[in-house]
């Protein structure tokens, strides 16, 4: 099986090209493995669905190296397509997708990556984009929007990134208004709302585990819509939501609307912006819909609670 590595040049401060091809010359399939650097945003889904469409026949894995964004990218990429899967080896500044699959270490052996067996993935869907992860709104997109900034100036993100976009945050969105609308249900009767995130993985902005009972292939999303709270409250409960005990806890629940979902309708106004993995979209009115095993994912083994119903 052909395996290609989508290295992202600036992950890993440039060095990942370097790494990767060391380990690549080092594994008894070495011969099968190629790398492919992206040349500018949006290449690695362009290249990979080109790839994908051109040998049909073909059995192959490509291997996202960089943090959540490139993840993203080629996932699009290969998504729909039966003659590929996917893997990745994280080395961005979040890499928040792997922690559901017992963090970055579980995707630093090259050799595993390129001979894992591949399970079914689920997918969020929003229009003709898939979100591997989280999309979420509110408070979240403008720690977000900073993030982006930063990288745009710097070339990466970083947690200081975090720590400065959930200041501006608590400085001017501690409310936003919008209606999300959960399987029929309206989750916020009032129309607001301090943040809400539609996961399909567990963890968001490099710490936060905001949805805990996620499982990749279970064929529901799990949506979190927390009402808006003052600044000092959000102080005393942010190390909860921090550690994924908001779900739980009885200081939570008059704050925190939790379901599990197939699909997510949100109505806004004009300019409303949310974040997919990270990336910026706007737009009034979107629907998100659950893409059941709509991947081919390959993780190797690891030890921790596992995010597939059948790990």
């Amino acid at each position: 099986m052909k395996c290609i590595f989508i290295v992202n040049p600036l992950a890993g401060e440039g060095k990942t090209q370097k790494v990767i091809k060391e380990k690549i010359e080092a594994i008894p399939h070495r011969d099968e493995c190629e790398i492919y650097l992206t040349k500018a945003p949006n290449d690695a889904t362009e290249f990979v669905r080109t790839y994908c469409t051109a040998h049909k026949d073909e059995q192959v894995r490509f291997i996202a190296c960089g943090g959540d964004g490139t993840i993203n990218e080629v996932f699009n990429g290969a998504a729909g397509f039966e003659n590929a899967s996917v893997s990745c080896y994280p080395c961005g500044s979040g890499n928040d997708f792997v922690k559901a699959f017992g963090g970055a270490e579980t995707f630093t052996d090259i050799d595993k990556l390129v001979t894992a067996e591949a399970k079914k993935l689920d997918l969020l869907k929003i229009g003709d984009r898939y979100s591997v992860n989280v999309t979420n709104f509110g408070f979240d997109t403008t720690v977000a929007i900073t993030v982006n900034d930063d990288r745009a100036k710097n070339g990466h993100g970083s947690k200081s990134s975090y720590t400065k976009g959930v200041v501006k945050a608590l400085l001017n969105a501690m409310k936003t208004t919008c209606t999300v609308i959960a399987d029929g249900e309206v989750m916020n009767p009032d129309g607001n709302m301090l943040l809400c995130t539609v996961a399909n993985g567990q963890y968001v902005g490099g710490s936060f585990k905001c949805a805990p009972r996620a499982v990749t292939d279970d064929g529901l999303m799990e949506v979190c819509l927390v009402k808006p709270i003052s600044r000092l409250r959000f102080v005393k409960l942010l190390t909860p939501y921090t550690n994924g005990e908001h779900l739980d806890r009885a200081d939570m629940k008059d704050i925190v609307v939790y379901k599990r979902a197939k699909k997510v309708e949100v109505i806004a106004t004009k300019g409303f912006a949310y974040s997919l993995d990270g990336e910026i979209i706007y737009g009034p009115h979107f629907t998100i819909e659950i893409a059941e095993g709509a991947l081919n994912f390959a993780v190797p083994e690891y030890s921790a609670e596992p995010a597939y119903i059948n790990a």
